[in-house]
């Protein structure tokens, strides 16, 4: 519990005095049109995943700074409310955070989350991802949202996400993306 509220002290205090504060970590960078990079991470089940687990399908990959802090809260229950209208559309959810697979579990449990929410604790695929970074010596990931197509590449990608609009935003351009591609 301690961690939790020293994470939320830096985070906020980062928020407060500008971004400039977080020193980026980013070794990866990935590109559209690249292919997504790869991840091999456990759910808030227990159960693994990897991108093939969702080949044939679009992965909306989020990634989020920290279990039941305010925005991440906001970020998860927005995409859980729009769960059924992003697989009709023909999209997985998956979020991604440095947490572990028990913070996950509360988290998933208390906000009834139908989806992967996938621990990356040792901080590989956020590297990989060019989206970890950190404030005030702790690390996270950076909230950032990858949309990844049927065969593994990358779509679009979202940068400074408003937690609040952020699934909204991705179903419109999944179905834009769709309707371009038919």
């Amino acid at each position: 519990m301690r961690r939790f509220w020293i994470a939320l002290v830096a985070m906020s205090l980062a928020i407060l005095v500008g971004i400039p504060a977080f020193a980026g970590v980013h070794a990866g960078n990935p590109q559209v049109g690249q292919v997504a990079p790869n991840f091999h991470l456990q759910d808030q089940n227990g159960h693994w995943h990897t991108p093939t687990d969702f080949h044939g399908h679009w992965l909306v990959l989020y990634f989020y700074p920290k279990d039941f802090t305010p925005g991440c809260t906001t970020e998860v229950c927005t995409f859980r409310d729009d769960i059924a209208k992003l697989r009709q559309a023909g999209a997985d959810v998956a979020g991604v955070s440095l947490d572990d697979v028990k913070s996950h579990a509360e988290f998933a449990a208390k906000y009834h989350v139908p989806f992967p929410l996938l621990s990356d604790a040792d901080r590989q695929v956020a590297t990989s991802y060019g989206v970890l970074t950190s404030a005030i010596g702790m690390h996270f990931a950076k909230r950032t949202t990858f949309l990844i197509d049927p065969n593994g590449k990358i779509a679009k990608i979202y940068r400074d996400v408003d937690p609040e609009k952020n699934s909204a935003q991705v179903l419109s351009d999944l179905i834009t993306l769709k309707k371009a591609s038919a």
